[in-house]
């Protein structure tokens, strides 16, 4: 439920250095990375350990005891959909990020936000139709670079190339920020999702609202693991506003318009 690992200033998002001058933003972020579902059995516990290394290891938000497989998993990974983020030369996964989506027989009981909340808007409306909302979560950035892809693809130690994984791309990276959410645009492409909701820092609400990604809040603060603000959004008028002030964003978000092509999103993005 939390979105985690962007909590790095707002200013670092808004510029990406040591790039040649001709490179469009979008052309960098296709050299330097790739996105990809999680969605097999090799690729999907890929993205739990990176949850676990964040979640658990390095901000301590979960308890490692409760994860001795050291894969950080919970009830709503049953109905969810993930992503990783690929650095291209060396096939490291570098972060994950998860997509609840609503349950077809109880959307008003599909997310953790509603457990904490009990603002009406998230028992459905027309602000936020449940049956196409999802909740956006486990956002996660290591600052220890994983395992290879294309171990886990290829059933290979995965300790045998460690030194090859390794990567000096810097997590706090905007491209790999504006990666994640690309990858959240497929995922809700491919399975009708129009709404996210989430629960965030206000930190990082404000850091987000920099690239022009603009969440309402739903009602007031709430205690877990800190204060954090319930909040959603409307998918197409996110990108419509990140088109309008961050073009250059917006290419990436949607690979210059090509995950949107045919769908119902590009009405309005």
């Amino acid at each position: 439920m939390l979105v985690e690992g962007l909590l790095e200033s707002a200013a670092d998002c808004l510029t990406v250095s040591s790039e040649p001058a001709g490179d469009t933003l979008l052309q960098q972020f296709n050299m330097h990375f790739e996105t990809m579902t999680a969605d097999t059995p090799e690729l999907l516990p890929l993205a739990q350990r990176i949850r676990y290394q964040v979640y658990c290891v390095e901000n301590h938000l979960e308890n490692p005891a409760d994860h001795p497989d050291a894969l950080e998993c919970d009830e709503f990974d049953a109905h969810a959909v993930q992503s990783l983020l690929v650095h291209r030369r060396t096939q490291a996964a570098l972060g994950t990020v998860r997509l609840v989506l609503p349950l077809p027989h109880a959307p008003q009981e599909s997310f953790a936000i509603q457990r904490l909340s009990n603002h009406p808007a998230l028992r459905g409306s027309r602000a936020l139709p449940l049956r196409s909302t999802a909740e956006v979560s486990r956002f996660s950035i290591s600052r220890k670079f994983g395992r290879c892809v294309t171990d886990m693809k290829t059933k290979r130690d995965p300790f045998e190339t460690a030194l090859a994984c390794e990567t000096r791309v810097r997590p706090s990276s905007p491209l790999m920020r504006l990666g994640l959410i690309q990858a959240l645009v497929r995922m809700s492409v491919d399975n009708g999702i129009t709404h996210w909701c989430a629960v965030m820092e206000p930190t990082l609400l404000r850091m987000l609202a920099a690239m022009a990604v603009h969440f309402e809040p739903i009602g007031s603060l709430v205690e877990y693991h800190g204060w954090r603000q319930p909040c959603f959004c409307n998918v197409a008028d996110v990108l419509c506003c990140v088109k309008r002030e961050r073009p250059a964003f917006w290419d990436v978000l949607t690979l210059g318009g090509a995950l949107l092509a045919d769908h119902d999103l590009r009405r309005r993005a």
